[in-house]
């Protein structure tokens, strides 16, 4: 009992420390046209995956599991995590209002750049120079959000970021092979799969 409870106070702090340090590191890049893949990676995983991370680790150490199926369960949150921030990136551009419960296109108008722009701008880096007029308006004026749409489409970027949120999603699936075969076991498979294609 005490072993575990030590265990778990130990990942909360930790938890809440990765989370505030991805949300200041956010800050120094909101606005910046050339932050690098590595670095959203970095936000991504301190503002969202430890946290899947951290709850699946507590879970497992709640459950008894050993060391073993713990770490597993660690690196499945990890994965779902980032799986999830992926189509949540994806999200922003291609759902509706009404189902996002936020406006559309809503993290490039706070100057925040996601994966789809990030390797767009990699591709194209003459289309920074658009992304920082929407950023510096803080509006899609004279149908920006369209030309940004179209950039996407004619790259096929949204397909490619799909692609990567999906082997995020395979290798959550797979840190589960450590794990009995059991009713729980097989809800922690089609979460990974729920998360990419759910619709808001």
């Amino acid at each position: 009992g005490q072993e575990r409870s030590l265990e778990i106070l130990d990942i909360l702090p930790r938890l809440a420390r990765k989370m505030t340090e991805g949300e200041l590191i956010q800050l120094t890049v909101i606005g910046n046209t050339d932050i690098s893949e590595e670095a959203y990676f970095d936000i991504l995983r301190r503002k969202t995956a430890y946290l899947f991370s951290g709850c699946c680790e507590i879970g497992a150490i709640l459950a008894g599991t050993d060391a073993g199926q713990q770490a597993a369960l660690r690196d499945y949150g990890m994965n779902l995590g980032i799986a999830f921030q992926l189509a949540d990136d994806l999200l922003d551009f291609t759902s509706d209002e009404k189902a996002l419960g936020k406006a559309s296109g809503a993290d490039l108008l706070e100057g925040k750049l996601t994966l789809p722009l990030i390797l767009l701008c990699r591709q194209h880096p003459e289309f920074k120079e658009e992304l920082k007029s929407i950023i510096a308006d803080g509006s899609y004026q004279n149908g920006a959000r369209g030309k940004v749409m179209a950039k996407l489409e004619e790259n096929r970027t949204l397909e490619e970021i799909r692609s990567v949120a999906l082997s995020y999603a395979s290798a959550a699936r797979k840190n589960l092979e450590v794990l009995p075969e059991t009713k729980y076991s097989h809800a922690l498979e089609e979460i990974p799969n729920f998360v990419i294609e759910r619709n808001s």
